[in-house]
């Protein structure tokens, strides 16, 4: 049995050719694919020289094995099986015995997961709700029926019971929902109001990264609509977008943005380096706003039990309404 530490796979000329996640789940057949996969994704694997000394890391589960590879696996102590409850403030704009909106502040994870054990979204609902919250999403999960990333804010529906949670989950995977954003991005569409419709996929060589792929995406739209301009009018610094998603791939509405030309003011992952070109003369509060300058501004969708139509609006959080007042004070 393969237990926790760390382990050296040396593959010989049998798995020449394999993928790396393939290979190691058959040499250490207590581990599934999945399970090495996510191993191989979350840095826990690296290249070994003879004398057992650690290389590089390796973040492709598809990396083909070659002969006499030697890797070290390092295998973490399992997670609790359940997170812990743990008070923390919720705004919460709606709340019955089926489910819960509320608006989450950016920084607030929405579940567990490396790096991240505790203190998040789901540990403040376990505290909130109590048994109450719905466990078909897993046990690190219970009541998740979508997310926002961490440095993204705004409105999201949480189920309390499972019969809420598979008709929920029903809706989004049907899109039979709005979910409406407020954007600041660098620069200004070229049109005022635009359809992106492009496929998404994961990043061909970063896959910590989604990327626009046109052969082997999975189909994404989104809508956007230009609200206000910051800047020389001819040439803006940024501009305040709106967006509304027709799909929900992972980071839709940055990827689709950023392929316009307009990457989101703030974000690590795929915005536009400061100090360049236009973005030179910009404010020093825009150049150093400290998240991707994204918001969930409106959710709507029916009721799962009353079929009533509820919709949910809210304002600019505070760092983001703060940042579009500074820049309409420049002259």
């Amino acid at each position: 049995m393969t237990g926790t530490g760390r382990h050296f796979v040396t593959f010989d000329q049998s798995a020449a050719g394999e993928r790396l996640d393939r290979a190691l789940a058959v040499a250490l057949p207590a581990l599934t694919r999945s399970r090495v996969k996510a191993l191989i994704e979350s840095r826990r694997v690296a290249l070994a020289g003879p004398l057992d000394e650690t290389g590089p890391t390796v973040e492709e589960p598809s990396r083909k094995v070659k002969t006499g590879d030697r890797f070290v696996v390092d295998i973490p102590e399992p997670d609790r099986a359940e997170p812990e409850p743990q008070a923390l403030d919720l705004d919460i704009l709606y709340e019955d015995t089926d489910l819960l909106v509320l608006n989450k502040p950016a920084g607030l994870v929405v579940h567990p997961a490396p790096g991240n054990p505790d203190k998040t979204l789901v540990n403040a609902l376990l505290a909130h709700c109590g048994d109450t919250l719905s466990g078909i999403g897993g046990v690190r999960r219970p009541g998740i029926v979508h997310r926002l990333d961490k440095n993204t804010s705004g409105v999201m529906v949480v189920a309390k019971n499972d019969k809420s949670h598979t008709a929920l989950s029903r809706l989004f995977a049907a899109h039979d929902l709005t979910r409406g954003y407020k954007a600041i991005v660098w620069g200004m569409p070229k049109l005022k109001v635009g359809t992106v419709e492009a496929a998404i996929g994961r990043h061909p060589v970063d896959r910590k990264r989604m990327a626009v792929r046109l052969s082997s995406g999975k189909p994404a739209i989104t809508d956007y609509w230009l609200e206000k301009t910051f800047g020389p009018a001819l040439k803006p610094w940024a501009s305040l977008v709106g967006a509304k998603l027709h799909t929900g791939r992972t980071h839709q509405v940055r990827v689709h943005l950023s392929h316009i030309g307009c990457p989101l003011v703030g974000d690590p992952v795929y915005g536009r380096p400061v100090g360049r070109g236009r973005n030179s003369g910009a404010p020093e509060s825009l150049k150093m706003f400290g998240r991707q300058a994204l918001h969930a501004a409106v959710l709507e969708f029916r009721h799962p039990t009353t079929h009533r139509t509820l919709k949910f609006a809210t304002e600019l959080p505070q760092d983001m309404a703060r940042l579009v007042a500074e820049l309409n004070a420049v002259k």
